[in-house]
């Protein structure tokens, strides 16, 4: 059976047997994604709480956050043209395993340079779950319900971001930072057990692995977000301008060795299509407005308004929460009306709900935030989910992985750049960056 056209439902024509190997297919699939995204959470709720125990300055606390986006920026393009021939099935569960173990060894890091290094292998194996995440949904589900199933995985990360928070806030009125990492061990064990006998095998390519692109790509990426963090933490002009020097030489090498190329790591071929270079470059631009706010938030509730742990947990929980509800939503009116216009819309009321964060009162009321909250949140979800459809949609069957790996590569790109100009905010401002980040 082909598996582009497996459906979920007995009633295609299935046995059961395959339906629920489909449905637990999603499940692993979601359960993955939900635990990069929950970590991200955690992590960003967490920071004031690792820069005191750590005696860390904030600014440079946000290499906890840097060391993950840097790790996984560097490697999705890789992993993903990797699932293209050796299997998404194989990168996805290698992945998860990288992940737990890191989570393990994050959990057990004594100071801040050691939980960077952790975090980085922690996004190392992040990279192989969401590298192969969106090619594996598209051979999961047929063509006429992809909007569904894209639209569930925006769900799916909205709930992890939205649970993140509260969680964090939970385990730290009770227990220390460390058991945040640790509760992805056992969760990751179980996914692990879930998805080695469901998850479907897609087609494989015939061409070569090119580890010398593979090795200018980590290269390239890895030295923009190093310079990115450096810049933003006004470490001396000499590393952050060496390090930019060097993305810019690495990228320049990666685009001359890809151009031609059938099935490149960076997709040249594919961002000559319209649709998917404006889908792609308006994905990193929206994840980074959401990126500022996220890094900035947890510092302001606690350091600007006095919030407790619990309190900035519920506080930036209605965002992710609203996500949630909106991008199921907006993934089914993608299946029938033009991606595009949808993610207009959400992009609209995006720019509306950041102004009104951007204009919150000396002294604003739970209300206050949490409309203003809601309102980002729906234009977020109503984004996510048509801009998806419509990026992998402009790929070929053959580069899904490749497309796969743009669509986490551009939201990494954001939410980087996000926390890049929110320690920046910090660096020149202390304890009000928080707000002039708003």
């Amino acid at each position: 059976m082909d598996g582009s056209t497996l459906n979920l439902s007995p009633a295609s024509g299935q046995d059961a047997a395959h339906a629920t190997r489909n449905r637990r297919a999603v499940v692993a699939l979601m359960i993955g994604v939900a635990l990069a995204s929950l970590d991200t959470a955690i992590a960003n709720t967490a920071l004031p709480a690792i820069a005191t125990d750590l005696r860390a300055a904030p600014a440079a606390s946000v290499w906890v956050i840097n060391a993950y986006q840097l790790a996984m920026v560097a490697t999705l393009l890789p992993l993903a043209a990797l699932g293209d021939i050796v299997g998404h099935r194989r990168i996805y569960m290698v992945g998860l395993a990288v992940f737990t173990l890191a989570s393990l060894a994050c959990a057990l890091a004594p100071t801040l340079p050691t939980l960077a290094v952790a975090r980085a292998l922690q996004g190392l194996g992040a990279a192989g779950i969401m590298s192969v995440n969106s090619a594996l949904l598209r051979f999961i589900y047929p063509p006429h319900r992809r909007g569904h199933g894209f639209g569930l995985n925006a769900m799916v990360v909205g709930i992890g971001f939205a649970v993140g928070p509260s969680v964090a806030s939970l385990i730290l009125s009770v227990a220390t930072w460390p058991w945040l990492f640790g509760i992805n061990v056992p969760l990751g064990l179980v996914v692990l057990a879930v998805a080695a006998p469901s998850l479907p095998d897609s087609p494989r390519g015939t061409h070569r692995f090119d580890g010398y692109a593979a090795v200018l790509n980590v290269l390239a990426f890895s030295s923009l977000i190093f310079a990115l963090g450096s810049a933003a933490q006004r470490e001396p002009a000499s590393w952050w301008g060496s390090a930019l020097a060097a993305a810019l030489v690495f990228g320049v090498l990666l685009v001359r060795r890809e151009h031609g190329r059938t099935s490149p790591i960076l997709s040249v071929d594919l961002f000559r299509r319209r649709a998917f270079a404006l889908s792609s470059i308006t994905s990193m631009c929206t994840f980074a407005a959401q990126g500022l706010a996220f890094v900035s938030l947890p510092f302001y509730f606690e350091f600007v308004l006095h919030r407790n742990q619990i309190d900035t947990g519920f506080l930036m929980s209605p965002w992710s929460i609203i996500v949630a509800l909106a991008a199921p939503l907006a993934g089914r009116m993608a299946d029938k009306y033009p991606p595009g216009l949808l993610g207009g819309i959400g992009l609209a009321i995006l720019s509306v709900g950041m102004a009104s964060l951007a204009l919150l009162p000396a002294d604003p009321s739970v209300l206050d935030i949490a409309i203003r909250m809601m309102i980002c949140g729906a234009g977020f979800g109503f984004f996510q989910s048509p801009n998806l459809k419509a990026l992998m949609a402009a790929a070929p069957p053959e580069r899904a992985g490749g497309a796969s790996g743009t669509v986490a590569t551009s939201r990494l790109l954001g939410q980087a750049t996000g926390a890049a100009l929110t320690a920046l905010c910090f660096s020149l401002f202390g304890m009000q960056g928080s707000t002039t980040a708003l």
